[in-house]
Protein backbone atom coordinates (compact mmCIF):
# COMPACT_ATOMS: atom_id res chain seq x y z
CA UNK A 1 0.00 0.00 0.00
CA UNK A 2 1.08 3.30 -0.73
CA UNK A 3 2.13 5.62 1.92
CA UNK A 4 -0.33 8.40 1.02
CA UNK A 5 -3.58 6.09 1.28
CA UNK A 6 -2.24 4.53 4.69
CA UNK A 7 -1.76 8.80 5.61
CA UNK A 8 -5.19 9.25 4.05
CA UNK A 9 -7.33 6.17 5.70
CA UNK A 10 -5.57 6.82 9.00
CA UNK A 11 -6.77 10.30 8.77
CA UNK A 12 -10.31 9.51 8.14
CA UNK A 13 -10.53 6.82 10.61
CA UNK A 14 -9.80 9.75 13.06
CA UNK A 15 -12.77 11.51 11.38
CA UNK A 16 -11.09 14.77 9.60
CA UNK A 17 -13.60 16.30 6.92
CA UNK A 18 -10.78 17.40 4.59
CA UNK A 19 -9.62 13.53 4.59
CA UNK A 20 -12.83 12.43 4.14
CA UNK A 21 -13.48 15.04 1.40
CA UNK A 22 -10.33 14.07 -0.82
CA UNK A 23 -11.47 10.13 -0.03
CA UNK A 24 -14.82 10.90 -1.25
CA UNK A 25 -13.12 12.87 -4.31
CA UNK A 26 -10.67 9.90 -5.32
CA UNK A 27 -13.23 7.57 -5.73
CA UNK A 28 -16.69 8.72 -6.52
CA UNK A 29 -16.33 8.96 -10.14
CA UNK A 30 -14.69 5.34 -10.55
CA UNK A 31 -17.34 4.04 -7.61
CA UNK A 32 -20.35 5.89 -9.40
CA UNK A 33 -19.65 3.91 -13.00
CA UNK A 34 -20.35 0.87 -10.67
CA UNK A 35 -23.22 2.07 -9.02
CA UNK A 36 -24.48 3.13 -12.77
CA UNK A 37 -24.15 -0.17 -13.98
CA UNK A 38 -26.60 -1.98 -11.09
CA UNK A 39 -28.93 0.78 -11.43
CA UNK A 40 -31.92 1.61 -13.52
CA UNK A 41 -31.41 5.42 -14.03
CA UNK A 42 -28.74 8.27 -12.82
CA UNK A 43 -31.33 8.76 -9.73
CA UNK A 44 -30.62 5.34 -8.29
CA UNK A 45 -27.09 5.03 -8.88
CA UNK A 46 -26.78 8.05 -6.87
CA UNK A 47 -28.55 6.46 -4.02
CA UNK A 48 -26.40 4.03 -3.85
CA UNK A 49 -23.41 5.64 -4.10
CA UNK A 50 -24.08 7.83 -1.58
CA UNK A 51 -25.22 4.47 0.62
CA UNK A 52 -21.80 3.20 -0.71
CA UNK A 53 -19.87 5.95 0.98
CA UNK A 54 -21.82 6.06 3.94
CA UNK A 55 -21.03 2.04 4.50
CA UNK A 56 -17.20 2.72 3.46
CA UNK A 57 -16.87 5.67 6.37
CA UNK A 58 -18.99 3.52 9.00
CA UNK A 59 -16.54 0.52 7.76
CA UNK A 60 -13.23 2.05 6.85
CA UNK A 61 -11.92 0.61 10.37
CA UNK A 62 -12.76 -3.20 8.97
CA UNK A 63 -9.75 -2.73 6.11
CA UNK A 64 -7.02 -4.70 7.49
CA UNK A 65 -4.30 -3.35 4.95
CA UNK A 66 -4.38 -6.40 3.02
CA UNK A 67 -4.46 -6.45 -0.87
CA UNK A 68 -5.46 -3.20 -2.41
CA UNK A 69 -7.33 -0.64 -1.08
CA UNK A 70 -8.81 0.24 -4.16
CA UNK A 71 -10.27 -3.47 -4.92
CA UNK A 72 -12.08 -3.41 -1.10
CA UNK A 73 -13.20 0.49 -1.71
CA UNK A 74 -14.95 -1.82 -5.03
CA UNK A 75 -16.25 -4.59 -3.16
CA UNK A 76 -17.88 -2.33 -0.90
CA UNK A 77 -19.85 -0.69 -3.61
CA UNK A 78 -20.97 -3.88 -5.49
CA UNK A 79 -22.23 -5.43 -2.30
CA UNK A 80 -23.94 -1.85 -1.54
CA UNK A 81 -25.48 -2.29 -5.05
CA UNK A 82 -26.59 -5.82 -4.37
CA UNK A 83 -28.02 -4.98 -1.10
CA UNK A 84 -30.04 -2.34 -2.43
CA UNK A 85 -31.41 -4.53 -4.90
CA UNK A 86 -32.16 -7.18 -2.33
CA UNK A 87 -34.22 -5.04 -0.23
CA UNK A 88 -35.97 -3.36 -2.81
CA UNK A 89 -36.70 -6.81 -5.41
CA UNK A 90 -38.56 -9.55 -5.54
CA UNK A 91 -37.36 -12.24 -7.88
CA UNK A 92 -39.27 -14.49 -9.00
CA UNK A 93 -38.36 -17.94 -9.14
CA UNK A 94 -38.48 -19.22 -12.68
CA UNK A 95 -37.65 -22.79 -14.63
CA UNK A 96 -33.39 -22.76 -15.18
CA UNK A 97 -33.57 -22.34 -19.23
CA UNK A 98 -30.41 -24.07 -20.46
CA UNK A 99 -30.23 -23.09 -23.79
CA UNK A 100 -27.12 -20.86 -24.17
CA UNK A 101 -26.47 -20.73 -27.71
CA UNK A 102 -25.34 -17.79 -29.74
CA UNK A 103 -23.14 -16.79 -26.40
CA UNK A 104 -20.14 -16.04 -28.93
CA UNK A 105 -21.81 -13.93 -31.44
CA UNK A 106 -23.07 -11.85 -28.59
CA UNK A 107 -19.65 -10.93 -27.32
CA UNK A 108 -18.82 -10.12 -30.67
CA UNK A 109 -21.56 -8.01 -31.17
CA UNK A 110 -20.88 -6.43 -27.72
CA UNK A 111 -17.46 -5.75 -28.39
CA UNK A 112 -18.02 -3.39 -31.48
CA UNK A 113 -20.54 -0.82 -28.81
CA UNK A 114 -19.13 1.62 -26.84
CA UNK A 115 -19.10 1.78 -23.24
CA UNK A 116 -22.11 4.26 -22.96
CA UNK A 117 -23.93 1.98 -25.50
CA UNK A 118 -23.90 -0.95 -23.66
CA UNK A 119 -24.25 0.49 -20.10
CA UNK A 120 -27.70 1.92 -21.79
CA UNK A 121 -28.56 -1.24 -22.78
CA UNK A 122 -27.53 -2.93 -19.34
CA UNK A 123 -29.74 -0.26 -17.61
CA UNK A 124 -32.58 -1.20 -19.92
CA UNK A 125 -33.01 -4.76 -18.66
CA UNK A 126 -35.02 -5.32 -15.60
CA UNK A 127 -33.53 -4.67 -12.70
CA UNK A 128 -33.33 -8.58 -11.61
CA UNK A 129 -31.87 -9.40 -14.83
CA UNK A 130 -29.09 -6.73 -14.86
CA UNK A 131 -28.34 -7.31 -11.53
CA UNK A 132 -27.21 -11.16 -12.09
CA UNK A 133 -25.99 -9.75 -15.15
CA UNK A 134 -23.27 -7.30 -13.09
CA UNK A 135 -22.70 -9.84 -10.60
CA UNK A 136 -22.25 -12.80 -13.06
CA UNK A 137 -20.31 -11.28 -16.07
CA UNK A 138 -18.93 -8.40 -14.63
CA UNK A 139 -17.95 -8.82 -11.14
CA UNK A 140 -17.14 -12.56 -12.24
CA UNK A 141 -19.37 -14.27 -9.03
CA UNK A 142 -20.59 -17.56 -9.54
CA UNK A 143 -23.99 -18.32 -9.59
CA UNK A 144 -23.60 -20.13 -6.01
CA UNK A 145 -22.52 -16.90 -4.64
CA UNK A 146 -25.06 -15.17 -6.55
CA UNK A 147 -28.15 -17.07 -4.83
CA UNK A 148 -26.39 -17.13 -1.68
CA UNK A 149 -25.55 -12.94 -1.48
CA UNK A 150 -29.54 -12.60 -3.36
CA UNK A 151 -31.36 -15.30 -1.24
CA UNK A 152 -32.03 -16.93 -4.36
CA UNK A 153 -31.65 -20.70 -5.74
CA UNK A 154 -28.76 -21.16 -8.36
CA UNK A 155 -30.97 -22.16 -11.21
CA UNK A 156 -33.39 -18.78 -10.33
CA UNK A 157 -29.60 -17.21 -10.86
CA UNK A 158 -29.29 -19.18 -14.28
CA UNK A 159 -32.69 -18.63 -15.36
CA UNK A 160 -31.97 -14.36 -14.75
CA UNK A 161 -28.79 -14.92 -16.50
CA UNK A 162 -30.07 -16.32 -19.56
CA UNK A 163 -33.00 -14.35 -19.71
CA UNK A 164 -30.58 -11.24 -19.83
CA UNK A 165 -28.88 -12.44 -22.49
CA UNK A 166 -31.34 -13.37 -24.62
CA UNK A 167 -32.57 -9.58 -23.75
CA UNK A 168 -29.38 -7.84 -24.83
CA UNK A 169 -29.30 -10.33 -28.20
CA UNK A 170 -32.63 -9.43 -28.92
CA UNK A 171 -31.33 -5.15 -28.19
CA UNK A 172 -28.42 -5.65 -30.27
CA UNK A 173 -30.66 -6.97 -33.49
CA UNK A 174 -32.48 -3.80 -33.15
CA UNK A 175 -28.98 -1.96 -33.50
CA UNK A 176 -28.13 -4.08 -36.57
CA UNK A 177 -31.26 -3.49 -38.20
Amino acid sequence: MFEPEFDLISRCLKREVDAEYELYHRFASEMFGICMRYAGNEMEAEDILQNGFIRLFCNLHQFRFEGTFNRWVQLVFVNTAINYYRSNLKFNLEVELTDDQADETMEDALSILSTKELLAMIQALPPGYRTIFNMFVIENYEHKEIAKLLGISEKTSKSQLHRAKNRLRLMLKDIER
